[in-house]
């Protein structure tokens, strides 16, 4: 529930703000003096503060400079009479978000305060995704905090300092190659070659060339020796992309590298031997392709001694803002551009759509709003028409992969939220600094999501 602390020395005046900003579904708070109002501001977490200038003891003034040294994100609107507007706007120079003139006009007020919340809220997101963005440059490029990119994390953490061929599955754009990377920056080959061949991009007969090499003379246009892939990852990692596309006449040879460590390139018959590792990866479902004979399925079994999922972006939604911030952050700089954000609305519009694309798609899309983006915040205006058609949609529930006891199906994205801010408060002790560190967010955040879920 977003607070608003009301702060006025007229008990009457300041409590028909109270019932008029209930009757608007706020929870307010309400303060006597500036001195009440700073003191309170340590002790509370409020989304706004809305307060009279002129007060005895201390004022409006004075209140908003001791509010903003203590938190200067939290937006102060003053309230001031037609005499003392010069005062007021000195006081916007100060920090205050804005002012308004009494007698106060309703309509005005409820419009200043949700844009000064709205304005908070997407500052304080933002700051908090460049944080988290900062602490994820140094680390893997998988980028998320949800607990399906912690459960492959932990699989990569775990599959890659070992010798196994490593299958990798997963729709189209959910970043099945950065997991690959990630599994060969993290193995003991990692000061040797990552070497990459798309199975989908050649032709049969080059991909043959491409994987094993060929002697000169082997075909029409050879002519000169050309080393293959698996030579060149010699001592490295081969990651072979879009698997499931590989014709059945290649898979019999590839099936031979694996088994034996040798290859022929073509138009030779003497055996090269080659110590690579294989990681191969597929946006189809290999055994379906081995019941309708379109793989092999020795050559299946072979590939598929470790198995990493990768999950769509539709379930993990709560990723979605982090990995938007870092490609804008990439397209702002590329386009020389000096864009701070998203708004509010633009991000609920994002956590909305289901990305059928993933990753990529919204990369593509958030590519295309820094382009187009002329102001500080990319807004709806900005994002592709299927995107921002998505703001008006209900919140998908988050469709998380089966961790093998089922205890977070079916669970809708809120239900996940609380149950983490329930176990880290009791792993915390009910400290409610480090919960809100562990979970990076703001501890005023962590206060509102407490109220927002009766847990406080």
């Amino acid at each position: 529930m977003t607070t608003i602390l009301v702060v006025d020395d007229d008990d009457a005046h300041r409590g028909m703000l109270g019932m008029m900003l209930r009757s608007w579904g706020y929870e307010v708070a309400e303060c006597r003096d500036g001195a009440e109002a700073v003191a309170a501001v340590h002790e509370h977490s409020y989304d706004a503060v809305l307060t009279d200038v002129r007060m005895a003891g201390m004022d409006g003034i004075a209140a908003l400079k001791g509010i903003l040294a203590y938190n200067p994100a939290l937006p102060v609107i003053l309230m001031t009479a037609y005499s003392s507007v010069e005062t007021a706007v000195d006081a916007l120079r100060l920090g205050a978000y804005d002012y308004l003139i009494k007698p106060l006009d309703f309509d005005a007020l409820r419009e200043t305060l949700q844009r000064a919340i709205d304005h908070s809220r997407c500052s304080v997101e933002n700051r908090e995704l460049r944080r988290q963005l900062s602490e994820a440059a140094a680390g893997p490029e998988i980028l998320g905090r949800s607990a399906a990119i912690e459960e492959l994390r932990s699989i990569i953490a775990t599959v890659a300092p070992t010798e196994a061929t490593v299958l990798i599955c997963g729709e189209s754009g959910t970043g099945k190659e950065l997991v690959a990377r990630a599994l060969h920056q993290a193995s003991e080959r990692a000061s040797r070659p990552l070497v990459t061949v798309n199975c989908a991009a050649l032709a049969e007969n080059l991909l043959e060339s491409e994987l094993f090499g060929h002697e000169k003379g082997a075909f029409t246009g050879a002519d000169r020796r050309r080393e293959g892939r698996f030579v060149q990852a010699d001592g490295g990692t081969l990651f072979l992309d879009e698997i499931g596309e590989m014709p059945l006449s290649l898979q019999a040879k590839l099936l031979r590298a694996l088994q034996q460590g040798e290859v022929q390139r073509v138009g030779s018959d003497k055996p090269l031997t080659v110590d690579v590792r294989v990681i191969a990866a597929t946006n189809r479902n290999l055994q379906e392709e081995v019941a309708a004979r379109r793989f092999r399925e020795d050559l299946y079994f072979r590939l598929n001694v470790i198995s990493i999922d990768v999950p769509p972006l539709r379930a993990r939604p709560d990723d979605i803002p982090l990995l938007a911030a870092h490609f804008l952050q990439r397209y702002a700089e590329r386009n020389r551009k000096s864009i701070k954000g998203f708004s509010p609305q633009a991000l609920d519009a994002m956590l909305r759509y289901d990305w059928p694309g993933n990753v990529r798609e919204l990369e593509n899309a958030v590519e295309r709003a820094a382009i187009l983006c002329s102001g500080d915040l990319i807004t709806l205006r900005e994002l592709p028409v299927s995107v921002a058609r998505a703001a008006d949609a209900p919140l998908p529930a988050a469709q998380p992969a089966e961790s093998g006891d089922g205890s977070l199906a079916g669970l809708k994205l809120d239900d996940v939220e609380r149950r983490a801010i329930e176990e880290t408060l009791r792993q915390t002790g009910d400290n409610k600094s480090e919960a809100a560190r562990r979970l990076g967010i703001t501890r005023a955040t962590l206060h509102n999501k407490l109220r927002k879920y009766g847990l406080e």
